[in-house]
């Protein structure tokens, strides 16, 4: 079960520039409003992963840790305003990528927390 807070968010709207940090952004049915599509909608990654990356192309960077990111692949994850799936673990890098089950607004320091599939709707 994850309890964590969103702490950031970036998109990398054009391609080998550095990213935009965001206070807030739709998430929409095809990822984070303004990002250039890469191997999946959403890529989460931990605070704890973050540090000293310089060149990490991740949009979410959360509290939770690594393994509770992990943990989470075949399950959802509501973000503020949004619900994600957690799809898979990417491979040469950390985190998680996410896929969209419902759309919504995020901000940073909005919660983070293990979406039931009995309450994504509520």
């Amino acid at each position: 079960m994850v309890e964590a807070q969103l702490v950031d968010i970036r998109i990398y709207p054009v391609k080998d520039e550095p990213g935009q940090r965001l206070e807030s952004i739709a998430i929409g049915p095809d990822g984070l409003d303004g990002d250039r599509r890469k191997k999946a909608a959403v890529h989460l990654v931990s605070l704890q992963d973050s540090e000293g990356e310089h060149e990490m192309r991740a949009n979410l960077f959360v509290s939770a840790s690594p393994e509770e990111l992990s943990d989470a692949v075949g399950h959802d994850l509501r973000v503020g305003g949004a619900v994600l799936s957690v799809d898979r673990v990417p491979s040469g890098c950390p985190g998680v990528y996410a896929s969209v089950v419902k759309p919504g607004m995020v901000h940073t320091g909005d919660r983070v927390t293990s979406a039931p599939a009995a309450q994504q709707d509520g």
